[in-house]
């Protein structure tokens, strides 16, 4: 039993190398960005510690700069993060009998999109030493990152901060444009979700509005929109 375990979580850390080296290097660009917008090293890097998920840390990042509630960083989050618990209900059918229920809220800390796609992927069941495995290597990365960047951003020249921290943006874009390339629904929702951060952004009459509010109404404006103009039809036969 011992060896099992310790194949399964041995086979976790090798799925999830390629993971852990993709969050190293957009790790890098949050770290930049936290130190720029005034935060410390070590606060940027508390904060990779006890969370796992880039656009809510972007969007936190935002509500602290810009003076927000923990109501708005709050509605924020949950709003971001939704998916996470429709990713960790959806891996639960393939969790295995060693799956009790502290080690599923161990796990579902560290599910990631990435670590759902490779966790969802696998040819069998999913025990918790392989999903420990998969999850160790990328969250320490990302916290490891997170201090690189942020260090870096201590010393290096402005220009180049400007231009290091824009990385975690490059990876938004590399995620989203291949899914709008293809399908109609998601590049019209990522142009209203767009367009909308820009109104706020620049049209005087909505001044008012805080940035964690405007990250609120973009997300539910642009997902109600995509909704309505792209339902998912349902499949004959009652099937999902």
């Amino acid at each position: 039993m011992l060896q099992r375990s310790r194949a399964e979580f041995l086979s976790g850390i090798k799925d999830s190398v390629p993971i852990a080296l993709g969050y190293l290097s957009v790790s890098f660009g949050f770290g930049i960005m936290a130190v720029s917008a005034g935060l410390s090293v070590w606060a940027a890097v508390v904060i990779s510690l006890t969370n796992l998920t880039s656009a809510g840390q972007v969007a936190g990042l935002s509500v602290i700069t810009g003076g927000g509630t923990l109501i708005e960083m709050a509605i924020a989050q949950f709003i971001i993060n939704l998916r996470y618990a429709l990713m960790s209900i959806s891996l639960s059918q393939k969790l295995d009998k060693t799956f009790d229920l502290p080690a599923r809220l161990t796990a579902s800390f560290g599910i990631t999109d990435e670590v759902f796609a490779v966790a969802s992927g696998r040819g069998k069941e999913v025990s918790k030493y392989y999903l420990y495995g998969l999850i160790l290597a990328p969250y320490f990365a990302w916290a490891l990152g997170t201090l690189l960047g942020a260090a870096a951003g201590e010393i290096l020249p402005p220009m180049l901060k400007a231009a290091l921290g824009i990385a975690i943006y490059g990876m938004f874009t590399a995620i989203v444009m291949p899914a709008a390339r293809k399908a109609v629904g998601v590049l019209t929702v990522t142009v209203i979700a767009a367009a909308l951060s820009c109104a706020i952004r620049y049209i005087p009459v909505f001044s008012g509005i805080s940035a964690g509010f405007s990250i609120i109404i973009c997300t539910v404006a642009a997902a109600a929109a995509g909704a309505v103009l792209f339902p998912v039809k349902e499949e004959e036969g009652g099937e999902r």
